[in-house]
């Protein structure tokens, strides 16, 4: 598989890899997710980032 070395845009600055300044995702790859049980084709319910992590816990 090529790398294609892509941004992720963000705006969650909650997330300890949100990069404030630029609204981007600092963490090298994350990982997309459904929420648990979805399956109804509406993005905000399947697209999820499953690679969060809140910036108040270490």
């Amino acid at each position: 598989m090529d790398d294609k070395n892509q941004t992720i845009n963000c705006t969650v600055e909650s997330c300890k890899y949100h990069n404030c300044n630029h609204n981007v995702c600092e963490l090298k790859q994350i990982e997309v997710q459904a929420c648990p049980d979805c399956s109804d084709g509406r993005p905000q319910d399947e697209s999820m980032c499953g690679s969060y992590s809140c910036k108040c816990h270490k």
